[in-house]
């Protein structure tokens, strides 16, 4: 579903292409990445082990924030690499979703990932809200800084539109 006064219709794009479903920007998908507040966030062990867990987050100028445990897996290993992948639901369908299960549409990226001691960085006021008292003390806050392309899917897209790979995913720049 597009936003309000953007188009609905989309253009076919192919896997490697940057072309985007008609409207979409990289201005766009920070609008949307910035309403969310729930990402899956992955990551590799120091061995090269896959791992991947959701978290909560906020939006900061062009920057994720996260608050995990200091001896969490993902401050650990995060630590050890610095390289993360992130997927970020879009909720969507409006009177539909109460009929019928609607699936998200999503956002993907790279990033570079740095983990902080909590008293580094002033996180965001949103995420802080979300905290339970006394949870900021001793964390640590990851910030998550896209790179590369945004790779959406279904953003833009009717539900019809979203079982066609081709025409429901497009790649726009970070920007």
């Amino acid at each position: 579903m597009a936003d309000k006064g953007e188009p609905d219709t989309v253009k076919a794009v192919g896997d490697g292409d940057t072309a985007s479903m008609s409207g979409l920007t990289g201005e766009r998908v920070w609008r949307q990445i910035a309403k969310a507040s729930f990402a899956v966030l992955s990551h590799v062990t120091p061995t090269g082990e896959p791992r991947s867990s959701g978290v909560l987050y906020a939006v900061a100028g062009r920057r994720l924030y996260t608050v995990v445990a200091p001896d969490s897996w993902k401050a650990r290993h995060i630590t050890a690499h610095g390289r993360v992948a992130v997927t970020v639901p879009i909720r969507r369908g409006g009177l539909l979703a109460l009929l019928m299960p609607i699936p998200p549409a999503t956002v993907s990226f790279h990033a570079t990932a740095t983990v902080h001691p909590a008293d580094a960085l002033k996180i965001p006021e949103e995420l802080a809200k979300k905290l339970p008292a006394g949870r900021l003390a001793g964390s640590r806050i990851i910030e998550i800084v896209p790179d590369g392309q945004f790779v959406a899917y279904g953003l833009g897209a009717t539900l019809l539109q979203m079982r066609h790979p081709d025409i429901a995913r497009a790649r726009v720049p970070v920007g």
